[in-house]
């Protein structure tokens, strides 16, 4: 049995450093061979970046897919080429006509489903590059629009030239692109001043913790370093659950999709499709994760323990 750490940290991260250099931190710290975080944040940004250590990346997928949440700082006036703080200034426009009102409004408009352009300077490739190195080649090439979802998005402050948001949305929405579309709507322009993410599906900034304290129990042992990991559970709390029974169990561990008639044994409930659950054994472990085709199979999407598990050999469980 490995005797590596497996879990889910949640990192504070800074501004400063990418979210591939605090991987790297972290994948040291913890003496790691497998270290994966569960979607990036732009160097100048700030919050909850979740790192999956050990067996806990074979669910980084399902973390990046939660919703996220951040606190968001727009300055209005001055339009930017990144479509951020950290970029060359492109334009300054007055202020004009601004008003609190005209801004909150703008903001309700971009709620539910829009499209979105990713802006030049992002890590999505076009023709196998990555638009950051053509923009800083000074190319600027055609970006197909993508449609993503705000849940919420509401005004916070109002200080001219800056006004503080809160947004709820889908993995894959550019913030940096919300304020930049924001002030084009108010006709004044504006560029993302700040940015905290402060949820990433279940874990929140109560969850975090900052890279000096991960440094400092480094140096006082792994069991110090252990404390601050989530277990795999945590990371897939927001799946619903279905927990089975030891003949089930077993089966799923060897890659069994679980059909109709195994659901009505355990009276599952009736899962809508495209819902996600989390399959748990009756030691509480989760075994698997998988997705309801809504007519009674659930598909299984990742198996976390394997037919070699202790489980599988317990013969007199079943």
């Amino acid at each position: 049995m490995s005797s590596e750490l497996s879990g889910v940290v949640v990192v504070d991260k800074p501004s400063g450093p990418t979210s591939f250099d605090v991987v790297r931190r972290v994948k040291g710290l913890f003496k790691a061979k497998r270290c994966g975080h569960t979607g990036t944040l732009d160097p100048t940004a700030t919050g909850v970046l979740p790192i999956c250590i050990g067996d806990a990346t074979k669910v980084a997928t399902f973390v990046s897919e939660g919703e996220k949440e951040y606190d968001a700082v727009v300055r209005f006036g001055e339009i930017t080429d990144t479509q951020d703080s950290a970029g060359r200034t492109l334009e300054t426009r007055p202020l004009d006509g601004l008003s609190e009102e005209r801004v909150r409004e703008a903001l309700g408009s971009f709620q539910g489903l829009i499209e979105q352009t990713p802006p030049m300077y992002s890590a999505r490739k076009v023709d196998g590059k990555r638009l950051y190195e053509l923009a800083r080649a000074g190319e600027e090439v055609p970006r197909e629009a993508r449609q993503v979802n705000i849940d919420e998005a509401r005004l916070t402050f109002f200080r001219p030239p800056d006004a503080g948001i809160f947004v709820r949305c889908s993995k894959g929405t550019y913030l940096r692109t919300l304020a930049h579309d924001l002030g084009q709507r108010v006709g004044c322009g504006a560029h993302l001043h700040e940015l905290k993410r402060v949820r990433v599906g279940p874990f929140g900034l109560g969850d975090s913790v900052g890279l000096d304290t991960l440094m400092s129990a480094a140096k006082q042992g792994r069991e110090q370093l252990a404390r601050y990991l989530f277990p795999i559970g945590r990371a897939l709390q927001e799946l619903d659950e279905l927990r089975l029974d030891h003949q089930l169990a077993r089966r799923v561990a060897h890659g069994h999709t679980p059909g109709p008639a195994d659901l009505s044994r355990l009276r599952a409930p009736p899962f809508p499709r495209g819902r996600r659950v989390r399959l748990i054994d009756p030691e509480d472990r989760v075994l698997a994760v998988a997705e309801s085709d809504g007519v009674g199979t659930l598909k299984l999407l990742r198996v976390l323990v394997t037919g070699s598990h202790d489980l599988v050999g317990r013969e007199e469980d079943y």
